[in-house]
């Protein structure tokens, strides 16, 4: 089936699931409902800002693909599991990273305090938990509890990454697996199972969800030095401001000129603001010593590698979405 789709267009990409979509933000206002206020209020406060959704996107879209459309109904429930997931991993990040700014707007530690932001994240963590039941499926509590912990301890290490210099691609690789593409990998083994596949068929998804995310990831990185913060959705250079050796600057670190490698060490180390001055060297830097390129580059072998999980699926609208939705993880500027 050949592709007609915009691969900047991520709507479009995501066509052959909009009616689930919209399902979907029901399931989701509807497990969000607590009789505690302030809850109602943060999760209100999350909803409106949206967000692209890909990690449930790509678990519908994987089930359809696998049964040419049909859809199971614990398919929405699990799609929003993976959204509660993912959300309480953003409002816990905001918070440990002292962000003010996602999706375009205050983010809810910001809006509403540390605190706060922290348990309505263990409240949507617990809420997930009690969803991920309803399969009566061991397979998916396995992968989602898993998964869970997993990406806690890619929190931690990449908290202990912080303000370090002297981590290397490897490490900085580790730690997008764990805090990043292991959600992805879930999302899609879940499509799978929920699809009846053959466990060939779930190992091949769980391996494209997990080089798909690793493309995410490493476009993120390199978005935080290209984009401003009307694209990006939060403030340009955030990762260098808080001290996270991201693949660009590990690659300057290597190849950049010693007053360029002194400048970055320092920008990583020191723990107070970056000023702005300083930050538009270190851009300079990045976007002439061809980090840039090495990053796309490295996201590009991921996409491909993704490509070749998936050259078994069978063929039609949803895996063809899926193809797309590769190549806009490389095209997409926010």
């Amino acid at each position: 089936m050949t592709s007609t789709v915009k691969t900047n267009d991520l709507s479009q990409i995501l066509a052959p699931i909009s009616l689930d979509f919209k399902a979907l933000d029901a399931v989701i206002r509807l497990n969000l409902a607590s009789k505690v206020a302030l809850i109602d209020q943060i999760s209100a406060y999350i909803i409106q800002a949206g967000g692209k959704r890909v990690r449930p996107a790509l678990l519908m879209l994987v089930a359809k693909a696998l049964t040419n459309g049909q859809v199971n109904p614990h398919a929405l429930e699990m799609a929003a599991v993976v959204e509660f997931i993912h959300t309480a991993t953003l409002l816990h990040d905001d918070v440990v990273d002292e962000s003010t700014l996602r999706r375009g707007r205050e983010t809810a530690n910001a809006a509403f305090g540390n605190a706060a932001s922290v348990l309505v994240g263990d409240f949507l963590y617990s809420r997930a938990f009690q969803m991920m039941v309803v399969p009566k499926d061991l397979r998916v509590m396995e992968i989602l509890s898993d998964a869970t912990n997993t990406i806690a301890e890619g929190e931690v290490l990449q908290l202990l990454n912080m303000n370090d210099p002297e981590v290397d691609e490897a490490s900085y690789l580790q730690v997008i697996r764990y805090k990043t593409a292991k959600l992805f990998e879930a999302s899609a083994e879940l499509g799978a199972i929920l699809a009846n596949a053959s466990k060939t068929q779930r190992e091949q998804a769980a391996a494209f969800g997990r080089h798909i995310g690793t493309a995410f990831q490493l476009m993120d990185d390199l978005l935080d030095y290209t984009a401003n913060a009307a694209q990006m959705g939060k403030n340009a250079g955030d990762d260098l401001r808080e001290g996270k050796p991201t693949l660009p600057l590990i690659y300057l670190l290597e190849h950049g000129s010693s007053e360029e490698r002194l400048l970055v060490r320092s920008a990583i180390e020191q723990n107070q603001d970056l000023p702005d001055d300083v930050f538009a060297q270190i851009l300079r830097a990045v976007q002439s010593s061809g980090a840039l390129d090495y990053t796309q580059a490295a996201a590009k072998r991921e996409v491909d590698l993704a490509l070749s999980c998936i050259q078994e699926f069978p063929d039609n609208e949803a895996t063809n979405a899926i193809r797309a939705l590769c190549e806009y993880s490389l095209a997409r500027q926010s």
